[in-house]
Formats: C-alpha cells, sequence, structure tokens
C-alpha cells in the first residue's frame, strides 16, 4: 500500500462488545475524557516546542489542530 493511501481501521471486535453495553452518558463521558486527554498531551507538546510563545498563542493554535485535524 502506498503511503498516501487512506486505510481504514476498524475498531477491536472487544470494544466494541464492551462499548456496547455502556449507555450513551457513559460513552459520552469516555469520548470526553479522550478529548481532554488529548487536548492536555497537546498542549504540553506546543509549550515544549514554542517556548517563545504566550499562553494564549498555544490555547490558539491547539483549538486550531483540534478543529482541523492539522499537524
Amino acid at each position: 500500500m502506498r503511503p498516501d493511501t487512506p486505510r481504514i481501521e476498524t475498531p477491536d471486535p472487544c470494544m466494541v462488545e464492551v462499548l456496547g453495553r455502556k449507555t450513551g452518558a457513559e460513552r459520552l463521558a469516555i469520548a470526553s475524557q479522550m478529548y481532554s486527554s488529548a487536548r492536555s498531551m497537546l498542549l504540553h507538546h506546543l509549550r515544549s516546542q514554542y517556548p517563545d510563545w504566550d499562553e494564549q498563542a498555544i490555547i490558539r493554535e491547539a483549538a486550531r489542530r483540534l478543529s482541523h485535524g492539522a499537524v
């Protein structure tokens, strides 16, 4: 497969089963925790990569990346 060929990843059947037993509220809480964790890791990464940026610039860049999927 070429590097630029899109890949479709399917969820692990065990995870499908586990998540299928969760309520909608529980799945939403899991998704929210995952987003918060990803945002926190991204903020730490940006702070280490751009130590001269002020906090507002870091937050704006994190929001841009999270909303547009940019690297």
